[in-house]
């Protein structure tokens, strides 16, 4: 039996989930970001995510110092904020941060799940493009792990982790083409994760819209619950 979430751990850890971008930049994911101690942001070709510490109030003036004009990022935050100084909000996203639960995990799929590399990432991105599980760069696949379902040599499905933040690891890029919807790719796919994850000793955690009842769904069947909101926001410099 693999090691799993549990209520009582997560009590302990409560910072690490409330601000996992942050979180992940200075632990897991460092390698794959810059900025100072209290400011940190994913290269743009990995993700638009950025993040500060928790209570920082200069957080957004020195995102605005240390990126580019052009650059367009995200903030992931369990609470709702108003427009900061000097940027815009192009878009909110209202989601939920799911964790965990299942005393175990299930036996593996019968499908071919195919481990995804650089020679995937231009399919790996139309996909994204086409069912917007989230941004997807031309490096997100650094995240690693990714794996993915192939119909007569065209990307189907697929999804892989994004955040390492210490003991927890997010399942991200849960997505299947329209046309193989009902097929039953995307539960084999996060249950893999799921047992891949948890078989190194961390926990599972992901984010869903909170209009996804699809998702919710199949993520509810396979041992996650909701552990509170966590909400999105695109922006750009005004």
């Amino acid at each position: 039996m693999f090691a799993v979430y549990r209520p009582q751990y997560i009590c302990e850890v409560e910072g690490l989930l409330n601000n996992p971008v942050y979180r992940a930049l200075l632990s897991g994911d460092k390698h794959l970001g810059f900025g100072a101690d209290k400011v940190r942001a994913f290269d743009e070709a990995v993700s638009p995510f950025v993040a500060f510490e928790e209570g920082y109030k200069k957080g957004f003036d020195d995102l605005y110092d240390l990126l580019p004009p052009a650059r367009k990022i995200l903030y992931a935050t369990p609470h709702f904020i108003t427009q900061p100084k000097g940027w815009q909000i192009l878009h909110e996203v209202k989601g939920q941060q799911f964790v965990f639960e299942a005393d175990n995990t299930a036996a593996s799929s019968s499908f071919d799940l195919v481990p995804l590399r650089e020679e995937h990432v231009e399919q790996m991105m139309q996909l994204a493009a086409l069912t917007k599980p989230g941004p997807f760069g031309p490096r997100t696949i650094a995240f690693g792990h990714y794996f993915g379902i192939f119909e007569s040599e065209r990307l189907v499905a697929m999804t892989g982790q994004r955040l390492h933040v210490q003991d927890f690891t997010e399942i991200s890029a849960v997505c299947t083409h329209p046309d193989y919807l009902g097929k039953g790719y995307a539960a084999a796919l996060v249950q893999q994760q799921v047992n891949l994850i948890c078989s190194g000793g961390q926990h599972p955690f992901l984010h869903v819209r909170e209009d996804n009842e699809r998702a919710i769904s199949l993520y509810q069947r396979l041992g996650f619950k909701v552990r509170g909101p966590m909400n999105f926001y695109f922006m750009g410099k005004q």
